[in-house]
């Protein structure tokens, strides 16, 4: 119960690495926020779960590219809890388009959740963090934001954003003891029956695991523990650190 009297914050929490994240702080002692844009029953399934550890939990739903909608957001969890001590920016976009169809609109969108989201998120809550002199940020990157990808320009540039967003705001914010870092997962799994795959998703599969030293997917789970890290005492040297969890897959 490392967490016990905390509250975390994970934005992107209905699924995958939110999901897993926020049960992990559960499981902790954290009482949690479970975000979501627009999955209800997701959301609400995971506050379920999260009470059924015996924390408290509330589901929230934002739109978090829009500044509006984050105060709102803020001030049902502030009402509530008086104060999110962990904030994990883990929501994200990733939709492939060719660099050529990216319209300014279509730049704005994912720009807006994938970097423009976390800013309006820390400014929300860092004060608070600010005014109990205690607070733990943790942004959550992705390989493509050093190696790229076709496609994905747009994500690759909000995800880079995010390096350097941790890495300034570190330098702020650490001697107010707020530790401020990023998490890049590699190929994450989401739990799939390996015999349920088609023979093209094998395939495909087999192709990925071989640029992968350790053989085999990340799981959610791993992601979260390395959140729970950087969020306990264990964790308390650490920060404007980035933090690579991909099997070894690039070392950057």
């Amino acid at each position: 119960m490392m967490l016990e009297g905390r509250t975390a914050l994970v934005t992107g929490s209905g699924r995958n690495i939110g999901r897993a994240t926020i049960l992990a702080y559960a499981r902790e002692g954290a009482n949690v926020v479970v975000h979501a844009h627009t999955s209800q029953d997701q959301m609400d399934d995971v506050v379920k779960e999260a009470r059924e550890i015996g924390v408290k939990a509330i589901g929230v739903l934002a739109d978090i590219s829009d500044p509006a909608q984050v105060l709102v957001m803020a001030e049902k969890v502030l009402s509530t809890f008086g104060k999110v001590d962990i904030l994990v920016n883990n929501a994200v976009i990733r939709e492939a388009r060719p660099f050529t169809e990216i319209d300014v609109a279509e730049w704005r969108r994912i720009i807006g959740v994938d970097l423009d989201g976390a800013f309006h998120c820390i400014k929300a809550f860092l004060p608070g963090m600010l005014e109990q002199n205690w607070g733990r940020i943790i942004n959550i990157t992705g390989m493509m934001a050093y190696r790229g990808n076709p496609g994905m320009t747009h994500v690759s540039a909000a995800k880079m954003g995010l390096v350097g967003l941790t890495r300034s705001l570190a330098m702020e914010v650490t001697p107010k003891n707020i530790l401020v870092n990023c998490i890049s997962p590699g190929a994450i799994g989401r739990g799939q029956d390996p015999n349920s795959l088609s023979t093209e998703e094998a395939a495909r599969l087999s192709r990925r695991l071989e640029s992968i030293p350790i053989n085999r997917l990340g799981t959610p789970d791993e992601i979260a523990g390395v959140c729970v890290f950087l969020s306990s005492p264990a964790g308390g040297y650490i920060s404007g650190q980035h933090i690579h969890v991909n099997g070894a897959a690039d070392r950057f």
